[in-house]
C-alpha cells in the first residue's frame, strides 16, 4: 500500500517544492488549504494532490482531515513566515505559529494515529549569536530578536513537549536561510531577482531598492531543504533537533553583487529606509553536521545556480 504523507502549507514555497519530491517518489500526497489560499505554486502538480481545505486556527477541521486522511507522515510547513510581518503582527504569528500547532498536535492525538511528524522550526530561533558561536550548532542558546523567532521557538518547544509527555513521533528541524525559485517577492533573494527582471523588462527605472547589506546569511537551495524535510521523517530521531543548513555563510552583499552581475542592464543601488527592521540578526551560519551523521544529508545544490534559477523564474513572470 502507498504511503500517505500530509502537507500542512502545502501552497506555499517550501510546501509545493516537497509536493513536487514526493510525488516523484510514487507516495500519496494530501495537503491542507484555506478557501483563499493562492495556488501557483502548484499548479503543475495541482491534478495529483489530495488537497483538503483546513484551517490550523480550526482544530474541528484539522479533526477530521486527521479522522479522513490518517498520514503515515506529517510535515507541518503552514506558517507565518515573514520576519517583518511579525514586527507590524505579532499577535497573528504567534497565534498562527503556536496555537495552530498546538491544534495540529491535538488532532493528530485525537484521531489516535501514530504519524512521524516533521515540524519547521527555524535558525531565527538562536537570534542573537556571539562571535565565538559560529557555526550555531543545535545546543547553541535560544536568543530570539523577533516576534517570528519567538513564535518558532513555541513551535520547537511544544514539538519536544508532545513528544516527551505524548510520545507523539515529533522530528523538529532548524532550517536557516532557503531560497530557490518560487520564493515570495518579500524575500531578500526574490526581492533583488524580482526587481532586476522588471528592470530588464523596462517595467520599472533603473534603481534598485535594498535594506540591511551587511548581514550574512547560511543560504540553502530550497530543493535540498525539503530533501532535508524528508529525510527528517524517515531517518530523525523524534524528540531530536537539527539544524538543516549548508555551513556557509554569504554577506548579503554578496547575494546582490551575484545577481547584478547576472544581468547585462546597468542599475544603481539605493537603500530604502523602509527596508530596514527594528533589529535584525546580524550573523545565522549553522553546522549541521549532527543531522547529516544522523540521515547522511547533505546540500547537493551550488548557490550560484540557486540564484541564477530565482532570477530566471521572475524573468518569466514580470
Amino acid at each position: 500500500m502507498k504511503k500517505k504523507v500530509l502537507i500542512t502549507g502545502i501552497t506555499g514555497f517550501a510546501g509545493s517544492h516537497l509536493a513536487e519530491l514526493l510525488l516523484k517518489k510514487k507516495i500519496k500526497v494530501y495537503g491542507t488549504c484555506r478557501w483563499r489560499s493562492r495556488t501557483e505554486n502548484i499548479e503543475q502538480i495541482k491534478n495529483k494532490l489530495n488537497l483538503i481545505e483546513a484551517d490550523l486556527l480550526d482544530l474541528s477541521s484539522l479533526e477530521k482531515v486527521m479522522m479522513d486522511v490518517r498520514p503515515d507522515y506529517v510535515f507541518h510547513l503552514a506558517a507565518q513566515s515573514f520576519v517583518p510581518t511579525s514586527w507590524t503582527s505579532p499577535s497573528v504569528t504567534m497565534e498562527i505559529n503556536a496555537v495552530g500547532s498546538v491544534n495540529l498536535f491535538e488532532a493528530i492525538r485525537s484521531a489516535k494515529i501514530d504519524p512521524f511528524i516533521q515540524i519547521a522550526c527555524s535558525s531565527e530561533e538562536y537570534g542573537l549569536v556571539k562571535p565565538d558561536e559560529v557555526p550555531i550548532k543545535e545546543t547553541n542558546p535560544l536568543r530570539p530578536l523577533s516576534p517570528y523567532a519567538v513564535s518558532k521557538i513555541s513551535l520547537d518547544f511544544l514539538g519536544y513537549q508532545y513528544q516527551q509527555n505524548y510520545g507523539l513521533k515529533i522530528i523538529r528541524t532548524r532550517g536557516f536561510n532557503h531560497t530557490g525559485p518560487r520564493r515570495g517577492e518579500v524575500f531578500v533573494c526574490s526581492v533583488f531577482a524580482k526587481q532586476i527582471a522588471e528592470i530588464e523588462k523596462g517595467r520599472k527605472e533603473p534603481i534598485l531598492l535594498v535594506g540591511n547589506l551587511k548581514a550574512v546569511r547560511d543560504f540553502t537551495d530550497v530543493r535540498d531543504m525539503v530533501r532535508g524535510y524528508w529525510l527528517a521523517a524517515i531517518k530523525g530521531e523524534p524528540g531530536e533537533v537539527y539544524n538543516i543548513c549548508s555551513g556557509k555563510g554569504v554577506k548579503i552583499q554578496e547575494v546582490l553583487d551575484k545577481l547584478l552581475k547576472m544581468s547585462k542592464v546597468k542599475i544603481k543601488v539605493k537603500q530604502d529606509p523602509a527596508r530596514i527592521r527594528p533589529s535584525d540578526v546580524p550573523i545565522l551560519l549553522g553546522d549541521y553536521s549532527k543531522f547529516r551523521r544522523q540521515t547522511g544529508w547533505k546540500p547537493t545544490i551550488k548557490f550560484d545556480q540557486t540564484l541564477k534559477d530565482i532570477l530566471d523564474y521572475w524573468r518569466k513572470r514580470v
